[in-house]
């Protein structure tokens, strides 16, 4: 059963709810959070609190503390205002101006068609209802809304040293409810640039559109020991075998669209030797049938199809598209290494993010991921390597450290104490191979005590993504209790 978008504001707990309704109405890709942040600013100082905007972007919020608590230690509560603009390819939808059509559906509310933005607006609505509420007691509080997490964690990268005051950061983009997040992994981008001369296609081609689509995606750091394909690697088998097979040449390609996202399609427009076409396509047959075997249990929806368009004028000069196949044939994709400090979790992975052409350019971005420092240095220099091979240029930027779990901080035995009493079992202590922002605000203000928390979102970066209703009143009543019992300076 369905519940229509609007009844999302009256679920339970109310006050948080309202807020993520207000949000799914509210376009806010990254990037583009002004819309956003001018909301949530309107929304405090309708309160008579301060607000401040920061020169990253940043929104910072201030609450005194309530009659009796001015001596506990102060509380950032921590959220990012962007989401990820993901959509499947049949479903119309602009980002920057159309609202989410979520919906209730058996105990989840989940988006239609499109990434609901759970990921961070549940966190986002959690820090909304506490500066709104006027029944909870707590210390003095900072509500601190960064931007364009999803693309790179500039805004909290951004963050000017001495604007916070508070002690205990609260960061609530985590997505196991239960479970309470010390640590988690450090990244870096990679750009790899192949350039190219246009070589003209000699007569005897013919033109067709290959496309891999129907993958889950997901989150490259939440998501990747999943096994899930990943477009890029699937397209590039295929034009690779069939460059060889074949002498299958290559217009364009562009697949996936976020660093952080597990890429889920793949379009290339190739030009086929006209008397090769009928082996090329029943050599497709095959290589669709053994890929969609190798993943079936994980992809059931994998298609892989190609159908006659017109065919190109230019091609990319077979030289550098030789290259170009083999290096992306031989890129690793996946995890690299599990922890041996925490079992199950992964410890260094890459993601294979994008593939794109455009104007004598082929693009290719990778997100590399690693709890160890030192082995997250290594991979790039792996990557580095490959692609120096292929003569290609890579430029690595916006390397962020890990965040070290610190197992004595108080605020983690206060909040496993207060879990315990609102609910029974004692919260399971774990580190994440996504990126929080907790390891880079945790560089600009050393001495803070932080923990990751939130109710339990699923699929987040893809359009499967969806949050458990129940575990958001969990989540709240937990934040409430938490939030009473801060110890005092």
């Amino acid at each position: 059963m369905e519940v229509s978008s609007e009844a999302i504001s009256k679920l339970m707990p109310e006050e948080v709810w309202k807020h993520f309704f207000a949000l799914t109405r509210t376009p806010r890709p990254s990037g583009k959070e002004a819309a956003v942040r001018e909301l949530i600013a309107g929304f405090g100082t309708a309160l008579g609190l301060a607000a401040t905007v920061d020169p990253a972007g940043n929104l910072i919020i201030s609450k005194p503390a309530t009659a009796g608590m001015e001596r506990r230690k102060g509380v950032i509560l921590q959220a990012h205002l962007d989401m990820v603009p993901q959509k499947n390819s049949g479903t119309i939808h602009d980002f920057e101006r159309d609202p989410i059509d979520a919906f209730v559906e058996g105990g989840w509310v989940r988006a239609n068609g499109t990434t609901l933005g759970a990921d961070n607006g549940m966190g986002v609505a959690a820090a909304m209802a506490v500066l709104g509420s006027s029944s909870l007691r707590h210390g003095p509080l900072e509500a601190l809304f960064t931007v364009d997490e999803e693309r790179g964690m500039s805004g909290a990268m951004g963050l000017t040293p001495g604007m916070l005051r508070g002690e205990i950061l609260l960061n609530m983009d985590s997505e196991d409810e239960g479970e309470l997040f010390i640590g988690c992994a450090g990244a870096v981008n990679a750009t790899t640039i192949f350039r190219y001369s246009r070589q003209l296609l000699p007569y005897g081609y013919e033109g067709f559109a290959i496309a891999v689509t129907g993958l889950r995606g997901g989150h490259s750091g939440m998501d990747i020991e999943l096994g899930r394909g990943n477009a890029n690697k699937i397209m590039n088998r295929i034009l690779y075998h069939g460059h060889r097979s074949s002498g299958v040449l290559v217009a364009s390609i562009e697949g996936g669209s976020l660093r952080n996202a597990i890429p889920r399609e793949s379009v290339a427009h190739v030009a086929i030797p006209s008397d090769s076409v009928g082996e090329f396509l029943g050599r497709l047959r095959v290589w669709s049938s053994e890929i969609k075997h190798e993943l079936a249990l994980d992809e059931p929806d994998l298609n892989i199809e190609a159908h006659p368009v017109r065919v190109a004028e230019w091609v990319i000069e077979e030289g550098v598209l030789i290259s170009f196949l083999r290096a992306i044939y031989a890129c690793p994709n996946g995890v690299m290494r599990m922890s041996s400090d925490m079992k199950g979790l992964v410890e260094t992975s890459n993601n294979l993010a994008i593939v794109r052409t455009d104007n004598g350019r082929i693009t290719v971005e990778n997100l590399l991921r690693s709890s160890v420092d030192s082995a997250r240095d290594d991979l790039q220099s792996m990557m580095q390597s490959l692609f120096d091979l292929a003569g290609a240029e890579s430029v690595f930027d916006g390397s962020y450290p890990g965040w070290k779990p610190e197992l004595d901080a108080s605020i983690l035995k206060v909040m496993r104490q207060a879990y315990q009493r609102k609910f029974g079992p004692v919260p399971e202590t774990r580190a994440v191979h996504a990126g929080l922002e907790c390891g880079i605000i945790g560089g600009i203000y050393p001495g803070l005590e932080m923990i990751s928390f939130g109710p339990t979102i699923r699929h987040p970066h893809s359009p499967d993504e969806r949050v458990e209703i129940a575990s958001v009143q969990r989540f709240w009543e937990f934040l409430v209790e938490t939030l009473e019992h801060i110890p005092e300076r």
